[in-house]
């Protein structure tokens, strides 16, 4: 029997990965559902290719197109994720969500009771929205994996250990393309070095915060929402050919760590066959590079982002959707080039200090509405300040 799946983020780097292999096991998967934002030609085409019945396109202008370019296909087509239980009304074997941004909490959250397995990329659903989507999964007893690679190792590595035995967990970061520039030179930076990630290939906005190592930051978050381990007990290392991505030390005095090729191909079919397990070509080990590792803790005064995880509460509460969305406000401007690179890791750490945000880290977030009502008026917060 085939495999039933649907993809939120279907034009997405990972969304076009997962694709790529299922493309060469097509006879064992059937595409319910594909979704996107704009790239409603990328979105047609994929529908098409792979024979999906089902897409969601849910920007406005994006979803007209959609219909005028279908309307003698055979493809129904939806502008949001409200009718999900007319569009899936079995629930599928497979979900990931790959929508990038803090705009794919709602459909993440949605989808939950409608699959028996979902896989999130999502980041900022699992930093603002965890203790929703934690309900969620334990009420349709829906079983989640995390696909960042560093996640995804600790969740491979952990493999049902009790989180009482974790002595330590170690995250890596490649430290961008600036690892080896003297902080003197910082302010010299552009943007087009900036969007040079040395072993990545991902979007801009992404790419931006890898430079600054604020996705550290909120990959640290993620983790300890997700294992349930307390923030002094998640530590990064520097590590600049990304190819050990988490190591675990535990209170037996064993360590394990985990390693492959910066290929975010290796999580997502390791994801997608968990259930049954099935092989993947892959390079042989590389000795060359595990004989230098190159690890180090990550130096504070020259990445200041890392800082904010100091200053974190204990518990989920909204400071981290005021975090986030400071965070991308911030990096829009310096793609615009409002701003100059080391303007933004100053601003970032000024503006989520001021009491105006600070005073969300006492509030818990209850639903998604409170959440996205909070990322409005931080918005609009950020806009009056004139940057």
């Amino acid at each position: 029997m085939k495999k039933k799946i649907a993809i939120l983020g279907s034009t997405s780097s990972i969304g076009k990965s997962l694709l790529n292999i299922i493309k060469k096991d097509k006879k064992n998967f059937k595409i319910e559902l594909l979704t996107a934002n704009t790239n409603y030609k990328d979105l047609i085409a994929q529908a098409i290719k792979f024979n999906v019945q089902n897409i969601i396109i849910t920007d406005p202008v994006s979803f007209k197109k959609t219909k005028l370019a279908c309307k003698n296909k055979k493809i129904n087509i939806f502008q949001n994720f409200e009718k999900l239980k007319k569009i899936l009304p079995k629930r599928v074997d497979y979900v990931m969500s790959a929508i990038s941004g803090i705009g794919g909490l709602l459909p993440t959250h949605k989808i939950i009771n409608r699959t028996k397995l979902i896989a999130i990329a999502n980041k900022e659903a699992i930093v603002c929205g965890w203790p929703l989507i934690k309900k969620e999964l334990k009420r349709n007893k829906t079983k989640f994996i995390p696909v960042d690679s560093e996640h995804f190792s600790i969740f491979s590595l952990l493999n049902d250990t009790n989180k009482r035995e974790v002595e330590k967990i170690y995250i890596t970061a490649s430290g961008g393309p600036f690892i080896n520039l003297p902080k003197s030179q910082f302010k010299k930076i552009k943007l087009s070095a900036a969007l040079k990630h040395p072993n990545w290939r991902m979007g801009k906005k992404i790419t931006i915060d890898s430079a600054t190592l604020m996705n550290k930051v909120f990959e640290v978050i993620e983790a300890k929402n997700i294992f349930d381990i307390e923030y002094d007990k998640i530590s990064i290392l520097t590590h600049p050919k990304s190819y050990l991505h988490t190591i675990i030390k535990f209170k037996n005095g064993l360590s394990k760590f985990l390693i492959h090729e910066p290929d975010m191909t290796i999580p997502i079919y390791n994801s997608l066959y968990f259930e049954k397990r099935k092989n993947i070509k892959s390079n042989s080990l590389d000795f060359k590079i595990l004989n230098n590792l190159n690890l180090h803790r990550v130096k504070k005064n020259k990445f200041p982002l890392v800082k904010l995880l100091d200053k974190l509460p204990k518990y989920p509460s909204l400071f981290e959707t005021a975090l986030i969305t400071i965070n991308d406000f911030l990096v829009h401007k310096f793609l615009d080039r409002k701003i100059n690179f080391h303007d933004l890791t100053k601003l970032i750490n000024k503006i989520s200090n001021l009491k105006e945000f600070q005073k969300f880290k006492r509030i818990k977030p209850r639903n998604i509405k409170q959440i996205y009502n909070l990322r409005d008026y931080v918005h609009l917060k950020l806009n009056a300040l004139g940057i």
